[in-house]
């Protein structure tokens, strides 16, 4: 037991060191001020894919018209829906015909999904040497699209992701959405999504570089020459995580690409109710992990050990009479309610929150085992009315 503890502890500050460096290092996009002082900015294609989206698309459109950024394009694609969505993306683009281009999605060929497939037809149709693809429930400040802009030309990127500022409603959202964030920011280190590892031997450093992709495809922003070159979103047709997709395919040829936070920039409530919210999960869990059930299972099982057994532990030593384990257990806990804590404080999200760490852990748990019952019984999940596997 003193070795399942010593190991609990080494995991929980490691990770707490990484969440620290990352606080200074996951920044947000660089203010607008920042562009580079050029008579000709660059063109920038906003594109976002909407499917049965009735219930956010008015508000996110409409932040997209509100942008202070002097050249820009605006595509939707209405990608058939069914649920009022067209008629809303009528009633917008006909009063602003010329800022607003609405396009009706063709139906999805085989092979691929319905995001990539919407994106596709939106690259398509842009003309900007900037790409920005941005989800339908997103909402922009005025100055996000500058914000974009100034951070392509000062670091030097081909590609930017940013995380929004989650919109958490309803207990389940306050309870498990978080941990998303919580796995991002205290397991993987910022910096090397920017720049390569260096402790690693440099001859393998390009080849070890695409394990440290990392993007939302909630908002994305590539050049378009780097676009093209890792084949846009035909390269991802069939994948449900194709936002880490393009992230591998961009850092595994040679491009420079960074993520930033948005809490001064965009913001996003991805699901409002606890059914749409497991669905949303469900649908691309087990695929976060490349379908390598092994690895999925592994990291199951350590998150089980490292959250939910202090939480046992710690009452029954303490009350046993144990104190160096009961301590360690408790100690542990600590260390998770303070990174908890710090998440709060960095997201403005409710703190208290943060004390049903372990619960939204089983609830993860519960999904891992759905996933995999899904997977081996070949179950076909649906999303937004349409089969993902």
């Amino acid at each position: 037991m003193e070795v399942l503890v010593t190991f609990i502890l080494f995991y929980l500050l490691t990770t707490t060191t990484v969440l620290l460096i990352n606080r200074s290092e996951f920044t947000p996009l660089l203010p607008p001020d920042r562009m580079e002082p050029s008579g000709d900015l660059p063109l920038v294609s906003l594109c976002v894919p909407a499917r049965n989206e009735s219930r956010s698309i008015k508000r996110c459109v409409d932040s997209l018209l509100d942008q202070t950024y002097p050249n820009l394009e605006i595509w939707v694609l209405d990608d058939r829906s069914t649920d009022g969505t067209t008629e809303i993306l009528h009633h917008l683009a006909a009063q602003r015909p010329a800022d607003l281009h609405v396009i009706h999605g063709d139906p999805k060929p085989d092979g691929w999904l319905g995001k990539p497939w919407a994106c596709h037809q939106l690259s398509r149709s842009a003309g900007g040497s900037i790409l920005l693809f941005a989800d339908a429930d997103t909402v922009l400040e005025k100055d996000t699209v500058s914000r974009v802009v100034a951070s392509l030309q000062q670091e030097n990127l081909d590609m930017l992701t940013v995380w929004p500022k989650q919109q958490l409603g309803t207990f389940w959202e306050k309870t498990v959405v978080p941990l998303v964030y919580h796995a991002l920011l205290t397991l993987l280190p910022a910096r090397y999504v920017y720049r390569d590892p260096r402790w690693l031997p440099r001859p393998l450093r390009k080849t070890f570089a695409p394990m440290f992709a990392a993007a939302c495809g909630q908002f994305i922003a590539f050049r378009s020459h780097c676009y093209q070159v890792i084949g846009g979103h035909s390269s991802v047709q069939s994948r449900v995580v194709e936002d880490v997709e393009l992230a591998r395919l961009v850092k595994r040829a040679g491009f420079r690409m960074k993520m930033y936070h948005g809490e001064a920039s965009i913001s996003c409530r991805m699901y409002t109710d606890g059914r749409e919210l497991e669905m949303g999960f469900r649908k691309n869990f087990l695929a976060g992990f490349n379908y390598r059930v092994p690895l999925f299972v592994m990291m199951g099982l350590l998150h089980l050990l490292v959250f939910i057994v202090p939480l046992i532990g710690a009452p029954i030593y303490l009350a046993g009479g144990q104190y160096l384990l009961g301590g360690g257990f408790a100690a542990a806990l600590l260390l998770i309610f303070f990174q908890r804590f710090l998440l709060a404080i960095w997201f403005n999200w409710n703190s208290w929150y943060g004390l049903l760490h372990p619960l939204g852990v089983l609830w993860f748990i519960k999904l891992a085992v759905v996933s995999l019952i899904d997977y081996y019984w070949q179950r076909t999940v649906q999303w937004k009315d349409r089969p993902i596997r």
